[in-house]
C-alpha cells in the first residue's frame, strides 16, 4: 500500500462477510454505540483553522468528514429500518461528495452534527441490539452497488465506517503534532 493509500484507509478496507459471529456483533454495536462520544472528544478543541485542514491531500476536511458522519449514519439507519419493515427494499444512493460540497457543511456548527450523530447512534443501536438471527439476514438492495446487503453486514460495515472516519482525522492530529 502506498502512502496515500495508507492515508485514505488508515483503518484498512471493509471486507463483506456472509457470517459474523453474535461477538462480533457485539463488538460492531458497541463501536457505534461509542462512536459519537470518541469523535466528539477528538474534534471539540480544535481550531476553525483546524476543522478546516484536509485529513489529506485531495481529501476533505475535518469539518467536512463529521458533517459526512452524520449524513452517512442518518442513511445507515434509515436503510436499516427499511430492511427491517420491507421485502428487500431498493435503497436510495445519494452523491457524499456532492453533498459535502454544500454550504451547510461549511456553516453548519459542528456541534449540531455532533449532537445529531449521538441521537442517531442511541437510536440505532437500540434497534440493533433488539434483532434476532432472522432479521440480522434481512436485506437491502443498493441500486449502485447492484448488491443485496443484509444488515448483519450493514453493522460491521458501519462499524468500519465509524473507526475509518476516526482514523482519517486521529492520523492527521497524529502527524500535525495536535494531539
Amino acid at each position: 500500500m502506498n502512502k496515500t493509500e495508507d492515508l485514505r484507509y488508515p483503518a484498512g478496507t471493509y471486507s463483506p462477510q456472509t457470517n459474523f459471529s453474535s461477538e462480533d456483533l457485539k463488538r460492531f454495536i458497541v463501536t457505534l454505540e461509542i462512536f459519537p462520544s470518541n469523535l466528539r472528544r477528538t474534534v471539540e478543541n480544535l481550531s476553525e483553522e483546524q476543522l478546516d485542514t484536509p485529513y489529506r491531500e485531495g481529501g476533505w476536511t475535518v469539518r467536512q468528514v463529521v458533517h459526512h458522519v452524520v449524513d452517512s449514519h442518518m442513511n445507515g439507519y434509515i436503510r436499516m429500518k427499511l430492511a427491517l419493515t420491507e421485502d428487500t427494499p431498493t435503497v436510495k444512493p445519494y452523491y457524499e461528495d456532492r453533498w459535502a460540497k454544500l454550504d451547510d457543511y461549511k456553516t453548519t456548527p459542528l456541534s449540531l452534527s455532533l449532537d445529531l450523530l449521538a441521537l442517531i447512534h442511541k437510536r440505532w443501536t437500540l434497534v440493533m441490539r433488539s434483532l434476532n438471527s432472522e432479521q440480522l439476514k434481512r436485506k437491502f438492495y443498493h441500486p449502485e452497488t447492484k448488491e443485496e446487503t443484509a444488515l448483519d453486514n450493514h453493522i460491521g460495515l458501519y462499524a468500519w465506517h465509524s473507526d475509518h472516519h476516526l482514523a482519517h482525522i486521529t492520523s492527521l492530529l497524529k502527524r500535525k503534532g495536535w494531539n
